[in-house]
Parts: C-alpha cells; structure tokens; sequence
C-alpha cells in the first residue's frame, strides 16, 4: 500500500511537471485547459474512516430550500466535525469558506456533492463512504441557508 501511495505521488509531480512545462511552449501554443486534464481518480483521495464511496449520486439536491433538511445539515456540519476545518457556520479557517460564493471546484450543487462525497486532494477526506447520499445533500441544504458575508476578506486590499 504504501508503495502505491510513492508511485501516485510520484505520478502527480510527474504531471505537474508535465503541465507546468506545457504552459511555457516557446512555439506559443496554448497550455492545457481544465477540459483536457482528466479528473483525479479515487486513488488520488484518502476516505475518511478507509471506507471508499460508491459512485456518485444524481447532481441535484431533492433538499434545495428545504429549512429542515439544513437544520439537519447543520447537525451533521458539527457531528462530522466539518467545523474543525471550515469553521463555526461554514465561514472558514483551516479549510476555505464555504460561504463567501468563491470556489475552488465548481460551486453547483453537484460539484459541492461530489467535494463531499470522493474528497479534494491535499486536505478535503472522502465522506461518501461514512454518509448517506441525503446527509451529503443536507450538510448543502444548511451551506446555502448560511448568510453571505458582508465583505469577503481577501477581496480588497
């Protein structure tokens, strides 16, 4: 196990390189797009609880809108101890808000799904192995019922 974890390190900063130096053609082509780069496999995730998920579910939440179900979100946002990473009501600290509308990897409801259920690299664990499909819409539910913040921190010098 371990010397697969080398090898998809190894793999990573082999393809990091790879589109790093893509973006520095000298014949001016242009660098790789987001469409062209395949998306990161369940390998390049660690699952919380070493539980990995099953395949994702539809994109759109059957929760949009629904106070209970946020409620209910906002339960499991501490008992899952998303708090320890994004903060008392999703504002931020270790990990990024999830309130101040800026996102790293798309932010639909489906691409919040998907964050939640097969993780983010560097940081962000799997859950879709721990919580049901209607506890990862609900923890959604409870983050688009939070307030947006009146000025986002890092938006102005």
């Amino acid at each position: 196990m371990n010397a697969t974890r080398a090898q998809c390190a190894m793999s990573a900063g082999a393809f990091a390189l790879v589109l790093a130096l893509s973006c520095t053609k000298p014949d001016g082509s242009k660098p790789a797009t987001a469409a062209s780069v395949p998306p990161p496999t369940a390998d390049d995730r660690f699952f919380a609880g070493g539980i990995r998920p099953e395949a994702v579910a539809a994109a759109k939440n059957p929760f949009a809108g629904d106070t209970g179900a946020a409620r209910e979100g906002g339960k499991l946002f501490t008992a899952m101890n998303c708090d320890g990473c994004h903060g008392g009501g999703a504002t931020g600290w270790v990990g990024p808000s999830l309130t101040d509308g800026r996102w790293r990897d798309g932010g639909g409801d489906g691409d919040l799904f998907r964050s939640i259920y097969y993780g983010r690299p560097k940081g962000m664990p799997s859950f879709g192995g721990v919580l049901p499909a209607d506890g990862i819409w609900q923890l959604i539910a409870y983050i688009r019922s939070q307030p947006l913040p009146k000025s986002v921190p890092t938006e102005r010098w």
